[in-house]
């Protein structure tokens, strides 16, 4: 597999700090090596960090982004920038899981595309909030969400 194709990304292999907040991170892509063949990517990001809006407390949560490219796929490094541009955001759960959701179907423009926030306990409730469009193909899987498997790191 040769190595050509990616000198516009900006972020990998260089320093590059945590944005600010969100809006000024940039989710970076490259070209789909396999484009026509269907298949499932799944990035999971374990301890995706905000702020209560109201409170001040923080909050916690894994990120599970189930996405049936198309052109393009995300580049890993920028993806965990943007995610670590929420830790000082003060924002509710959903709308930072839809917000995640925004960004990347603008990004990516996916098949599919799902966004799962998993968000722990805050008042003895768990919130899990899951956004989705396109349709998944039939010769394409998801692997379950289950949370105790993506919190221990078990599959």
């Amino acid at each position: 597999m040769p190595i050509d194709g990616y000198s516009s990304l900006t972020q990998l292999g260089r320093q590059a700090g945590v944005p600010a907040n969100p809006d000024e991170a940039v989710i970076e892509t490259f070209a789909n090596p396999h484009p026509g063949t269907n298949y499932t990517v799944r990035l999971t990001a374990p301890e995706l960090t905000t702020i209560c809006p109201i409170t001040g407390q923080p909050d916690f949560a894994t990120l599970i982004v189930d996405y049936v490219p198309r052109d393009r796929l995300v580049e890993s490094k920028s993806f965990k920038l943007f995610l670590g541009s929420f830790r000082n955001l003060g924002t509710f759960h959903e709308d930072c899981t839809a917000y995640i959701h925004k960004r990347l179907s603008d990004a990516l423009d996916a098949a599919f595309l799902r966004v799962v926030g998993l968000w722990n306990a805050r008042g003895g409730i768990t919130i899990d909030c899951v956004v989705q469009t396109g349709e998944l193909p039939s010769n394409c899987a998801l692997l379950p969400l289950g949370r105790t498997d993506y919190r221990t790191g078990r599959i």
